[in-house]
């Protein structure tokens, strides 16, 4: 009865802290936070006060007054404000300890694979300050592998390709090992600055960054010659000209066109980390395809336009948004058998 007891209340938590959305995975309970990685807070007399954050924060993107502004905390998937992401991640915790009663937890966090010593120690200080009793930390991508149910402990190699907010994450596992962890600073904020780029250029038309991410996950895809002319995309924003509100009419044809850009570095990303591997695992990994994961993974054709440019098959698996945060809580859950894959902070 008392071991029961003290398992309510010592639950382990696994935190996908991304750029775009955080996600908290309670062991043996689920995914219980699901909500952007934005804070909004008031500027007083030179005091900072947070006011909201997730998807209340979200509401007032481009809504506030001087006195308010609503930052993202992260940036390229490392901490940028300390003091606002140690917030958010507090309140996130706190709303999932009024959810089931548990008291500080033991938190397994994820970090970019390219992420430098100094950004790992600054995410497990955080990590640390918002409430956990211990912290340990995972390379994003290795955490979406086991997530996917990849089976990483064969003798053969495997690569997963993470595309989330800020980076793109790329990880080559063989015999439960890391052969290859790297990151790209270039994901799904970079499309959504692609295409406030392409409208501002082409159109003289001012639209802000929810409306550009609307935009992307409505009508974007990667394929221009195959995308659907007759869907008309309204875009309404201020006309750079004439300062007044204009409204235009594009096609998912436009949309690709603006993704270009990220698209390639994308492609030149993976064609890198492709041939700087040993020619046994690059052959198991042709043979096998690559697994594509995380929020970009659901932009329309992007798997069949990576295939036709690098020439490798890209699988996506179901719901890969939370690929990474459930491969976390299966290493949270399996400590001691995924140990190995934890890195220092």
């Amino acid at each position: 009865m008392l071991s029961g007891v003290g398992r309510a209340f010592s639950d382990d938590v696994a935190i996908d802290l991304g750029t775009a959305n955080t996600l908290i995975h309670v062991v043996d309970k689920g995914i219980l936070i699901d909500e952007p990685s934005i804070v909004a807070i008031r500027n007083r007399n030179g005091l900072r006060e947070v006011l909201a954050v997730g998807q209340q924060a979200k509401l007032m993107l481009g809504r506030t007054p001087e006195t308010i502004e609503t930052i993202r905390p992260l940036r390229d998937g490392v901490i940028a404000d300390f003091i606002a992401t140690e917030e958010m991640l507090r309140q996130f915790i706190k709303k999932t300890k009024s959810m089931l009663g548990f008291r500080r937890p033991r938190i397994l966090i994820c970090v970019p694979a390219g992420a430098t010593p100094v950004e790992r120690r600054a995410v497990y200080e955080t990590a640390l300050t918002a409430g956990a009793r211990r912290v340990y930390m995972v390379e994003e991508p290795v955490a979406a592998s086991i997530g996917a149910g990849l089976a990483i402990n064969d003798p053969f190699g495997l690569m997963v390709v993470d595309i989330g907010g800020g980076t793109t994450d790329i990880a080559v596992l063989s015999l439960g090992g890391v052969v290859q962890a790297r990151s790209l600073r270039c994901a799904g904020n970079s499309m959504d600055e692609a295409i406030i780029r392409f409208v501002r250029r082409n159109h003289q038309l001012l639209i802000g960054e929810a409306n550009a991410e609307r935009i992307k996950i409505e009508a974007g895809t990667a394929v221009q010659d195959e995308a659907d002319h007759s869907t008309e995309i309204h875009i309404r924003g201020r006309d750079l000209r004439q300062g007044r509100p204009k409204s235009i009419v594009l096609n998912p044809g436009d949309i690709a066109g603006a993704l270009e850009g990220p698209i390639e570095e994308i492609t030149e990303f993976v064609q890198r980390s492709l041939e700087d591997l040993p020619p046994e695992i690059a052959s198991d990994i042709c043979d096998r395809g690559i697994h594509l994961t995380g929020g970009g993974a659901l932009l329309n054709q992007l798997d069949f336009e990576l295939e036709r440019r690098i020439g490798v098959k890209f699988l996506v698996p179901e719901n890969p948004t939370h690929c990474v945060v459930k491969g976390t809580a299966v290493i949270l859950k399996e400590l001691a058998t995924h140990d190995h894959l934890l890195i220092k902070p």
